[in-house]
């Protein structure tokens, strides 16, 4: 199934880079959410091909309407994350599909065609960068640690999610070696998984977001919680913590 999948996001891949080089048909979902045709273009390729090839699973997407649609045997799908990199050519960008068999984790790919990167990993079979085998770094002094963090689209409309964004980058920034912030959460978890940062944390994510990435990192060595350290779970959580293992407790207490 892994290796057809590949083939499957590697096509759409092409549709990702077209429209990257391209003018942007841009609208807004909210004040700071944009949505291309190219994210709906790329979603309905990939929801047509999945439900034809695997049809034991359904197709859950950031773009469709999934009211009626039950998390169990689930293919759940971003056809672009870090859209608003995309619309401005920042190639930090990329196609996430997470598989999930009975609610729990089973494949996650993760694709960015602009700097031709494919993450991957099968639950009990490690996590691979473009063929080769990737793990987190072994750092375990927090101050040390490069941590990287996203700002929601609510910070545009709640002042309470702003302030709250704002009090976690006081309470981390003196005593981490510094904060990244590139604007796509599925590659934000690869990029710990391979070891470039010690941990990462964002709010207010939706599984789409999340759900490839948290299953390339765990097979890459690392931890994923919720922000009081307990399990994370699909669909529930607020926030989410993700590190390689060694800093968690200090990245949850400092937050």
């Amino acid at each position: 199934m892994k290796n057809r999948l590949i083939e499957i996001i590697k096509e759409a891949g092409e549709i990702l880079k077209e429209g990257y080089y391209s003018n942007k048909d841009v609208t807004f979902k909210a004040k700071k959410d944009l949505v291309t045709k190219y994210d709906v273009g790329i979603e309905n390729f990939l929801k047509n091909k999945f439900l034809e090839e695997f049809i034991d699973y359904n197709v859950i997407a950031e773009e469709s309407d999934n009211s009626n649609i039950e998390f169990n045997n689930s293919i759940i799908v971003d056809p672009i994350d870090g859209t608003t990199n995309f619309v401005n050519q920042v190639p930090h960008t990329c196609i996430s599909v997470g598989v999930y068999k009975d609610k729990k984790p089973y494949i996650g790919i993760v694709y960015n065609p602009i700097l031709d990167e494919l993450y991957e990993a099968e639950i009990g079979k490690g996590a691979f960068l473009n063929g080769e085998k990737i793990q987190v770094s072994n750092e375990n002094d927090f101050q040390k640690a490069l941590i990287s963090t996203g700002f929601p689209y609510t910070s545009g409309t709640c002042e309470d999610d702003l302030n709250d964004v704002m009090i976690k980058l006081k309470n981390i920034l003196p005593k981490c070696q510094d904060i990244r912030r590139l604007g796509s959460a599925a590659l934000d978890l690869c990029y710990v998984a391979r070891g470039t940062y010690e941990g990462y944390y964002e709010m207010n994510l939706k599984a789409w977001d999340v759900s490839a990435g948290i299953i390339i990192l765990h097979e890459a060595g690392g931890k994923i919680s919720n922000l009081d350290g307990s399990k994370y779970k699909l669909f529930e959580h607020k926030y989410i913590v993700a590190t390689n293992g060694y800093i968690h407790d200090s990245l949850v207490s400092n937050l």
